[in-house]
């Protein structure tokens, strides 16, 4: 990942298979950039019931951003429907669980980590007038754009963002204020390094 604070827009995600080839998803970042990433943003295209990708050691949560909704059955018994707008769930990566569209394609925010190396938390919030967020070293604050459009005070120099898009707000010298306003929904996950947090205890 960039050391600066920076956005990447929609129409630069990387479409790719998913790791069992049963679907597509298009990846808005990992990091590191290579197979043992630490943390990773995609969107999954789900066009036909399937089972999901096993990911050992990883923590995920998915959010349902598009469709009518997603149907997870796991080999426990557990069944949890991802419901519109935005129903959401964080199960772990080695869970054996299937996918069941429940009426229709849906794509599906996937947030992934591996949980010995950082920690990771997704808000859903409204963005109504002016939201601040603080980045300092140690934590990365990403904002997914779901609806609307926003720009940021002319001092962070960051571009505006559009329905779709993605900040990731960081760090490198103490604590920074970025400040977000205009109108819609958003997705704010905030990632703090294992490391940074066993310090602090």
């Amino acid at each position: 990942m960039r050391e600066a604070s920076h956005v990447i827009p929609a129409n630069e995600y990387r479409r790719e298979r998913w790791k069992n080839g049963l679907g597509w998803t298009r990846e808005i970042i990992r990091v590191p950039d290579d197979d043992a990433w630490r943390w990773r943003l995609s969107i999954a295209e789900i066009e036909r019931d399937a089972a999901f990708s096993s990911f050992p050691g990883v923590d995920r949560e998915l959010v349902l951003v598009r469709g009518n909704g997603l149907r997870l059955r796991f080999t426990d018994g557990r069944c949890v429907t991802l419901e519109p707008p935005h129903g959401k769930l964080r199960f772990r990566g080695e869970d054996d669980v299937h996918g069941e569209l429940v009426d229709g394609l849906t794509h599906d925010f996937n947030l992934m980590w591996r949980r010995d190396a950082v920690r990771a938390e997704l808000f859903h919030r409204p963005l109504v007038g002016t939201m601040l967020f603080f980045a300092e070293p140690g934590v990365t604050w990403a904002i997914h754009l779901l609806a609307g459009q926003a720009v940021f005070d002319i001092a962070d120099g960051l571009p505006p963002l559009w329905t779709g898009d993605t900040a990731f707000l960081v760090s490198t010298e103490g604590r920074r204020r970025y400040a977000l306003q205009g109108g819609g929904e958003l997705l704010a996950i905030r990632i703090e390094d294992s490391a940074r947090r066993d310090a602090s205890l």
